[in-house]
């Protein structure tokens, strides 16, 4: 069996999804309802898992990098997304809410302190948390590291990225006039919450189309075409969090505030080849978080799901685990 093989079997078989033992929708406040589950171990050591995004949504293949006889996995939809409600809403829908909503998920639980395991968005949102709350938190688990800083957005949406993927960017720019090409998140902004379902969704699937083309090393461009409640919901939370600069108080901060965290032991996986969330970000955090040990994964993307970084978080969750 060859290595990539192995990789695969490592996530597929070893820990394998486990049915919920605990499900329920929890009210938040501000007219919001979230969705909570929690698997494997109910007396094991607690972890939650921050999805991406923002606009992603938890799903069963977010169980598999847990020994579910060792761990007591929280998983939840974010505000406005999945199975939370009201569906694709961006009403009092920002960090500092989803910070409060994780707070809130750890006291109903009755956690004093967990693992907090995040990649991408989650990522982001993983470390806020742990930046205002470093006393709830055991250990950082983070993957794909995105900083919330103007420079990645404007790698991503400003033309870095799509001078490697010229076609691509040509479709997800293309349905722009040239006059609002300038600024692509605020020209997908007004489409994207214009009234008409019709046009936002229309403009929410070239969207995730242009990120989730990006998001493999394998990929050859083709973004595919997501169910349309999907892609509205993933499309107008991200593009609302980035148009509002992720919510932060100034650009830059999430590395400003690191000494908050210092004495937090984590981890970093990041793919080599990661054109979403280019590895400079994760390189800077490592630097500005000592006991953050970067694991660069080389062959490997952006997406969860490639074999070299979900092998590489199988192994981290073990050796926490002390496997």
């Amino acid at each position: 069996m060859d290595k990539h093989s192995d990789q695969k079997r490592a996530v597929q078989y070893l820990y394998p999804p486990t049915d919920p033992f605990d499900q329920r929708m929890l009210e938040v406040g501000q007219g919001h309802r979230i969705y909570v589950e929690q698997c494997g171990n109910p007396d094991g050591v607690p972890v939650v898992v921050l999805h991406g995004g923002p606009g992603g949504g938890c799903s069963p293949a977010m169980r598999r990098y847990f020994d579910p006889e060792h761990y007591r996995v929280i998983l939840f939809d974010q505000r406005g997304c999945g199975r939370s409600r009201p569906h694709a809403s961006v009403m009092n829908n920002t960090t500092w809410h989803l910070v409060d909503d994780i707070e809130l998920i750890r006291k109903s639980l009755e956690i004093d302190a967990w693992i907090v395991f995040g990649g991408s968005w989650g990522a982001t949102l993983a470390l806020i948390y742990a930046e205002e709350h470093p006393a709830r938190v055991r250990n950082l688990v983070l993957r794909g590291v995105f900083l919330m800083t103007q420079a990645e957005l404007d790698w991503f949406y400003g033309g870095g990225a799509g001078k490697f993927w010229p076609e691509v960017w040509a479709r997800f720019e293309g349905l722009i006039p040239e006059d609002e090409r300038g600024d692509l998140i605020g020209a997908y902004h007004r489409r994207l919450f214009s009234g008409d379902v019709a046009m936002e969704t229309r403009f929410a699937r070239a969207w995730s189309s242009w990120e989730n083309a990006l998001a493999s090393i394998h990929s050859s461009g083709a973004g595919g075409e997501a169910p349309g409640d999907y892609a509205r919901a993933f499309a107008r939370l991200e593009n609302h969090y980035f148009t509002n600069a992720g919510f932060l108080e100034f650009d830059g901060q999430i590395l400003a505030h690191a000494g908050r965290i210092k004495h937090i032991p984590g981890t970093i996986v990041q793919g080599r080849y990661d054109m979403i969330c280019p590895p400079d970000s994760a390189y800077a955090l490592s630097q500005a978080w000592p006991m953050g040990e970067l694991k660069m994964v080389r062959n490997a993307g952006h997406a969860l799901s490639e074999p070299g970084i979900s092998a590489e978080l199988v192994r981290t969750m073990d050796r926490i685990a002390g496997k």
